[in-house]
């Protein structure tokens, strides 16, 4: 009797994004196996066998990657914004989900400002960084174990992917409404994030969960309410709302407990359109915290065309906090590269100082248009 109580009351409980690694990812390589044969059955030519098309979309894409690599060839490797990935970075015997990253925040995006630091090297603790917006300010302020990073940030955009897969399944009556909570083996986050499996690197993920969880991003809006009246809203939350780490006999870290924020939950769940994006998984492989923000940058404002932003606009989104000249200096230095995923950089002479146009490699024109961020 007290195990079926037990029982009862397991089942009752919140369901996590994964209830077991093994299960979630049998579950999502389904789904996965799912969109590859839409794309198989899109390009499949008469008299031609399923397997032919799918070798046939294969060489297609293995050529689209080799001809982004001739046409835009990278600088030297000492200054290249893409380092190598890690040895068994093939997916082929693993199944890794589509990366999605949160575009907004109650319609105020994130991808717009940094709100993490974008330095390895420097801890930021107990730092504040204040964005100045039209409508009020975004702050965001580290607590004494120093602030999330850019790279610790891709725990969330993990949680954020799994949790994107499994409300798609949820939509299309394929599986529970997923909660907040998200526990996965520590070896699946490196293998997600394209990180070295390493003892260090494992260890590291206790850092950046102290570190996510005591960062907090607050925000001020004046607004228009309903009845005419303008009213001004304070809110903030931290990174993750709380974490918990498990480690094994050999004192290593063995799986990871995290609740993503209620605003990222809710932004993922609610609405029939949930305003997510999806990111390039080459995203996890740029070397330079900025070269991450600028490709986050693009993808928000450029979208599949381009996006025109001052050199100032971007080092006062990007919360930097080395001198202007000195961003300015690793800007043109990522721009040099020009190897971030899906985008062409290029500088040009503007009216108030130098500026970056972000246009997407799939846009092809003469005189394309720009979204002008100055």
């Amino acid at each position: 009797m007290a195990d079926q109580e037990r029982v009862s009351r397991k089942d009752k409980g919140p369901k996590q994004v994964k209830d077991t690694i093994g299960e979630a990812l049998n579950k999502l390589k389904l789904a996965h196996d799912a969109i590859r044969q839409k794309r198989i059955d899109a390009i499949i030519q008469p008299g031609e066998s399923q397997q032919e098309a799918a070798d046939r979309l294969r060489k297609q894409e293995q050529l689209e990657s080799q001809n982004r690599a001739e046409h835009h060839p990278k600088a030297p490797t000492s200054s290249a914004s893409i380092r190598k990935p890690p040895k068994g970075d093939e997916q082929s015997d693993f199944f890794i989900p589509t990366l999605y990253d949160v575009g907004t925040r109650d319609s105020r995006s994130i991808m717009d400002v940094a709100v993490f630091r974008l330095s390895k090297k420097d801890r930021r603790a107990g730092d504040v960084i204040r964005y100045e917006l039209p409508d009020g300010h975004v702050e965001v302020s580290a607590g004494p174990a120093g602030m999330a990073s850019v790279w610790d940030y891709d725990l969330v955009l993990m949680a954020v992917s799994h949790l994107t897969e499994a409300m798609n399944r949820y939509r299309e009556g394929r599986g529970e409404k997923p909660g907040r909570v998200f526990r996965p083996h520590v070896a699946d986050v490196l293998k997600f994030c394209r990180r070295a499996d390493g003892g260090k690197q494992k260890d590291d993920l206790l850092e950046t969960c102290l570190r996510l969880n005591t960062t907090h991003v607050s925000m001020q809006r004046t607004r228009k309410a309903k009845n005419g009246r303008t009213v001004t809203i304070s809110e903030g939350e931290a990174l993750i709302s709380r974490y918990k780490v498990i480690k094994g006999e050999n004192g290593r870290l063995e799986y990871i407990e995290i609740e993503l924020a209620d605003w990222m939950f809710r932004e993922v769940v609610d609405g029939k359109n949930p305003d997510v994006l999806t990111v390039h998984p080459d995203y996890f492989l740029i070397d330079p915290g900025i070269g991450r923000f600028l490709y986050r940058l693009a993808r928000r404002a450029a979208g599949k065309s381009n996006a025109k932003w001052s050199f100032q606009t971007i080092y006062e989104h990007s919360g930097s906090a080395s001198a202007f000249k000195e961003f300015c200096r690793i800007l043109r230095k990522i721009i040099d590269s020009n190897d971030l995923p899906e985008y062409d950089l290029r500088e040009e002479a503007g009216q108030k100082g130098p500026q970056l146009l972000m246009t997407h490699r799939s846009t092809v024109t003469l005189n394309p248009a720009s979204s002008d961020g100055v």
